[in-house]
């Protein structure tokens, strides 16, 4: 492999290329789905390949593939150099990176348990008890699980002088009870909604969320939704659980400070972003003072962590949002020099076969000082929502609307009725100006978004947001159509 990484260099340089970097993938996957007991589905995937990046008269040029020769890395070097020069001759701006780096490195995911080396019968095994579990719920007409692991064994090299090897591993999982009388459906999640909840880690992480002690609660849950009150519309204190927090940052925040979105070089999926550069001057209030974010790569068994980006950048912390105040953006290396800075790590791509993009890291809220019991305590009347069931957002990230799963009324102080159906809408900087308060560090989790889409032709990026319960004040409420 490096003899072939070396050649593609050698051969962008001698052919014209100013900068040229680059990447050997290889990714294996596997997933296996359990519904109603019964296996659906297995994969075993295995993917290998190399793309090289260049920089010819001031231009991007890429091309990839999975032959792993020395005449193929000619090849697509030299077409990477021909695709520059082409988009050359079109006006535009010259590309121009930040400051050169040379990284001798290596990273490799702490892992306790190679989820690699559980065996299919043992993965199969928690599936079957988590439905069984599931399905003995009378109600219940469907019991899903879902268990994921993956490896990335990825080689980055660049005309500057870096050679870095990563070792990265992933591990996630999910089930889902659905509840069906007299027409209407009703569902419940766990850890997290849309798919499963994944972190860096090891089959340790299978075992920590215990899927099967916990299959019984989220099925009754289901069932107790189907004869639950609808939502209570109106304005009203809301408090999220931290999964849906955590999805809020991500639509709200995420996407909206990826410098890219903001300067109108990307616009894919989820549009562009309110959060202009002229936002930039440490006077713009994004939220209320309760509120810090930071995107952070360092975090442990964050799903958006590693150890350097896919242009050699290595993992950073960077602040995003304090003391209520915009202070900063995710950038890459063509993007940072626009606003005189240096690139803070985040540009990653989806294989061997795409460009990188900058994608969200773990993008977090900082822990407040409160317990969930005493937050409820605290709150005279309200709504409780939990587990995100819906979302929309428009193409600035300003105007939203979600749903969840399940939720309570808040009365005098307690936990009330069950209601179902929930909504809430805002606007991005009122919703985080009513944040006045936020759960304390054994409320938070980094919860794992696995399925963030962006770019045309699309790349799935993996993305954490470290989140706890959060109290807003003066939503408005609704009930899901």
């Amino acid at each position: 492999m490096r003899d072939i990484v070396m050649r593609a260099l050698d051969t962008a340089k001698m052919r014209g290329a100013t900068y040229a970097d680059v990447r050997v993938v290889r990714s294996r996957s596997q997933s296996l789905s359990v519904k109603n007991q019964v296996v659906e589905a297995m994969t075993d995937n295995d993917d290998l390949g190399f793309g090289v990046r260049v920089i010819v008269e001031g231009r991007w040029g890429f091309a990839s593939s999975y032959r792993m020769t020395l005449d193929e890395a000619d090849r697509i070097a030299a077409q990477a150099v021909s695709i520059a020069k082409a988009s050359a001759r079109v006006p535009g701006p010259d590309v121009r990176l930040d400051d050169p780096r040379s990284l001798r490195a290596t990273y490799e995911t702490p892992i306790q348990k190679d989820p690699f080396e559980v065996s299919f019968d043992d993965r199969i095994a928690v599936l079957m008890k988590s439905c069984e579990e599931m399905m003995k719920v009378k109600g219940i007409l469907t019991a899903e699980g879902e268990i994921v692991v993956q490896r990335e064994n990825k080689i980055f090299a660049s005309s500057e002088g870096s050679f870095i090897e990563q070792d990265l591993v992933e591990t996630g999982c999910g089930i889902e009870a659905m509840a069906v009388d007299e027409g209407e459906v009703q569902k419940r999640s766990y850890p997290n909604s849309v798919g499963r909840h994944q972190g860096t880690e090891g089959w340790e992480f299978i075992e920590r969320w215990d899927l099967p002690g916990n299959a019984s609660r989220i099925a009754e849950e289901a069932v107790q939704l189907i004869s639950a009150k609808p939502c209570p519309p109106g304005r009203t204190t809301v408090i999220l659980d931290g999964s849906q927090v955590a999805l809020q940052i991500h639509e709200s925040c995420g996407h909206a400070i990826e410098l890219d979105r903001v300067l109108g070089t990307e616009a894919a999926f989820a549009g562009m972003s309110f959060l202009t550069t002229d936002k930039l001057d440490g006077t713009f209030r994004y939220g209320s003072e309760k509120v810090n974010m930071t995107a952070d790569a360092t975090i442990p068994g964050g799903l958006g962590t590693f150890g350097y980006d896919d242009e050699g950048v290595p993992a950073q912390s960077t602040p995003i949002v304090r003391d209520g105040l915009f202070v900063g953006y995710m950038t890459s290396r063509d993007t940072a020099p626009i606003l005189g800075q240096q690139s803070n790590g985040t540009a990653r791509a989806d294989g061997w076969n795409r460009i990188p993009l900058i994608r969200m890291t773990n993008v977090s809220i900082e822990p407040g000082d409160w317990t969930f019991e005493d937050l409820i305590a605290d709150t005279d009347e309200g709504i409780y929502m939990a587990t995100n069931r819906s979302w929309s957002i428009d193409d600035r990230r300003l105007n939203f609307q979600f749903g969840t799963e399940m939720a309570y009324e808040i009365k005098n102080g307690k936990l009330g009725d069950l209601v179902k159906n929930a909504t809430y809408t805002g606007i991005t900087p009122q919703f985080w100006g009513s944040c006045d308060a936020v759960g304390n560090r054994d409320e938070w989790v980094v919860w794992g978004t696995p399925n963030c889409g962006k770019g045309q032709p699309e790349q799935v990026a993996h993305t954490g947001h470290g989140a706890a319960v959060a109290r807003f004040r003066d939503v408005q409420v609704g009930v899901m159509q």
